[in-house]
């Protein structure tokens, strides 16, 4: 059987102004890479929106292809880099040549809560935030459950928090949990409020 790919950079799946910015890596190179929409038609994905299902961020807890349903509430879903990198892992000159598409979204969506995705979304993030002087050093270190509160000079506090990334190899292991995942969602929820 063959089966055709969407092959092309991913674009980010949500809406403009959302509360909650979720920060992938990059496309799975047989999830996203395959079906045209972040975390859609992996494990990763089969675990993303489980998770967000059951704290009210999106309508179905399961997401195969673009024309399942799926619809996300208050938030919206991009990633470091665009395009399937090789070996899963994309170089430094990748992140460079998609940061201007992330910076943009940053600054449509204007989200409350960053959501990092593993060490990369969260470096990506913080380096923004650093340019934007959001963040004071020392660089704050990534970790699961990590929550640095950003100073935008905003009425509204903004917050990044750090998950492990629900990568095959993290849940696997049991490094990352569903209890582990859906409380940090529900701590994010909370966040929003």
């Amino acid at each position: 059987m063959n089966d055709e790919y969407w092959g092309k950079p991913v674009p980010n799946f949500g809406r403009t102004r959302v509360p909650l910015l979720i920060v992938g890596l990059a496309p799975g190179a047989h999830g996203a890479n395959r079906t045209g929409r972040m975390f859609t038609g992996d494990r990763s994905g089969d675990w993303l929106y489980r998770a967000l299902h059951k704290a009210g961020f999106c309508n179905q807890p399961n997401s195969t292809d673009m024309g399942d349903g799926l619809k996300l509430k208050s938030c919206t879903i991009t990633a470091v880099c665009h395009c399937a990198p090789p070996d899963n892992k994309p170089a430094r000159t990748e992140i460079q040549a998609c940061q201007p598409h992330f910076q943009k979204t940053i600054e449509i969506c204007r989200p409350k809560v960053f959501l990092a995705l593993g060490s990369i979304a969260w470096n990506a993030t913080v380096d923004y935030a650093i340019e934007k002087n959001w963040i004071s050093r020392p660089r704050p270190k990534f970790g699961h459950g990590s929550r640095v509160q950003l100073k935008t000079g905003h009425a509204v506090n903004r917050f990044l928090i750090g998950c492990y990334h629900p990568s095959q190899q993290n849940t696997f292991t049991g490094r990352l949990t569903e209890s582990m995942l859906d409380q940090l969602m529900l701590d994010v929820k909370d966040l929003i409020g």
